[in-house]
């Protein structure tokens, strides 16, 4: 079992960086493997709805990581996307890369946890945090909570590491996730299927 945690800051060893690590030390003590995807500080064009990756999969554009992302994302059985407060929202870098990460690859997360994680120096965090989860509750996927809403804060990593509260919530974050992991992993063993699909029904308002 493994959880790809993905660090949606421009700075690859900041703020969102160490949540996500205490994230990362927890599983990897409850046996699951991991990795920390920086997805960089290269420009992350938005999606333009060509719908072109509904026949392959894959993004259209090919210069940034968002494809290197989904290659991983297949193989992967949780998630973690992790990001600093912008203006009461998730960064910019991460929010364009997730729209087209999972419209491009949705099923690709379909029946797999996930979880958002946020850093803020002060204010905004759970706005943040609630546009992230939208991701994963269009997308059939167990979202993984904790003790508290999964955020911490701090201007600098030197002071997300006093957050005790916050890093205690990662750390129970990375045991839930580990839980909820070993449980699906016991229930397929089992024959337990994930449920099944119907085919998408779409509904316009206007007609």
């Amino acid at each position: 079992m493994n959880v790809l945690l993905v660090n949606g800051s421009p700075h690859k060893k900041g703020c969102t960086h160490t949540a996500l690590s205490e994230v990362e030390k927890e599983l990897k003590g409850q046996g699951i493997e991991t990795e920390i995807f920086f997805i960089g500080t290269k420009p992350i064009r938005g999606c333009t709805a060509c719908a072109k990756c509904l026949d392959t999969g894959q993004c259209v554009f090919d210069d940034d990581a968002v494809n290197i992302a989904l290659g991983k994302a297949a193989k992967s059985d949780g998630f973690i996307f992790g990001s600093p407060v912008h203006y009461a929202g998730a960064s910019g870098f991460i929010t364009s890369f997730l729209d087209r990460c999972f419209f491009a690859g949705g099923d690709v997360f379909a029946y797999k946890p996930g979880a958002a994680v946020v850093a803020c120096r002060r204010g905004g965090a759970t706005a943040a945090f609630d546009q992230l989860n939208k991701y994963f509750t269009i997308s059939n996927m167990p979202v993984v909570s904790s003790q508290y809403w999964n955020m911490v804060h701090g201007n600098a990593p030197e002071e997300v590491l006093q957050d005790l509260e916050g890093l205690q919530t990662m750390r129970m974050l990375g045991r839930n996730m580990a839980w909820l992991l070993k449980s699906i992993q016991a229930g397929k063993e089992a024959g337990v299927a994930p449920p099944e699909t119907e085919e998408r029904i779409w509904t316009n308002f206007i007609r």
